[in-house]
């Protein structure tokens, strides 16, 4: 199974980077992950750093692509996170979102998961199959029909999280409802709100459709933030996964 894979992770406007975000591959299963980090003192780029690096440390040492395996991940990378919590006193406010795509290249199947408004969207044939739905206050009222996807994006309180990684609470993950198979063509974006936030689904769906790679995809959709963003804008950062043939999905496009 051939993949083609790109990760961009840039500070914005601010004077730090607080997302982390990165990948491990082998022969039989790959995993990827992105985080963005929250908390004083410059505690939220440790709070990434320590998610990605404990969900790829724990995948490599046990790959299951299943929804139970990508929750067990999501499970240590909180565990993690609290015993560095206890560790340093500056740190004890730090949390962090996580998404997180796991693929078994033998099966050919993939899981994915997600705590936090950092995003999974997964696209067929040139078109939105899935997206992941947000832990945050905004995400309810959207729900509950108070208001349209349009407050995601342009809410005063659009990043107020109901879940993220670090707290003792109970946590309680979007998993896939089950290893799915994937198909020559697939792809898929992990990525923090500081780019969904600027970047529409149709964004995704016309960018994915005049690119032939999944670098140049990831490229095209950073222009549109940078775009669109205002002066001190949040950090940004995406994850591009495409499976198989990278033509495909934009070849049923230009046949529709």
């Amino acid at each position: 199974m051939e993949l083609d894979i790109a990760v961009l992770s840039k500070p914005g406007g601010r004077p730090s980077n607080e997302d982390a975000c990165g990948y491990w591959t082998s022969d039989d299963a790959a995993c990827w992950v992105l985080s963005d980090g929250a908390g004083g003192h410059g505690a939220g780029d440790v709070a990434a750093r320590s998610v990605a690096a404990t969900v790829l440390r724990e995948f490599a040492a046990v790959p299951a692509v299943t929804p139970d395996g990508v929750a067990r991940l999501i499970m240590q990378a909180n565990t993690e996170l609290l015993r560095a919590q206890r560790l340093a006193s500056e740190q004890r406010d730090m949390r962090a979102t996580v998404a997180i795509l796991a693929l078994d290249r033998r099966r050919q199947v993939s899981c994915w998961g997600h705590l936090g408004d950092s995003r999974v969207y997964g696209f067929r044939g040139g078109r939105l199959h899935f997206q992941s739905r947000d832990h945050s206050v905004v995400q309810d009222l959207v729900d509950a029909g108070l208001g349209d996807a349009a407050m995601l994006r342009h809410h005063p309180q659009r990043s107020v999280l109901l879940a993220a990684l670090g707290s003792e609470s109970e946590l309680r993950p979007q998993l896939s409802s089950e290893a799915e198979q994937v198909r020559d063509g697939d792809a898929y974006l992990l990525c923090s709100d500081g780019l969904w936030e600027h970047v529409e689904e149709s964004d995704m769906v016309r960018e994915l459709a005049g690119s032939r790679s999944a670098q140049g995809w990831v490229a095209a959709l950073e222009q549109i933030v940078l775009a669109r963003a205002a002066r001190g804008h949040d950090n940004y950062s995406a994850v591009a996964v495409w499976i198989g043939d990278p033509f495909i999905a934009t070849r049923i496009v230009g046949q529709v």
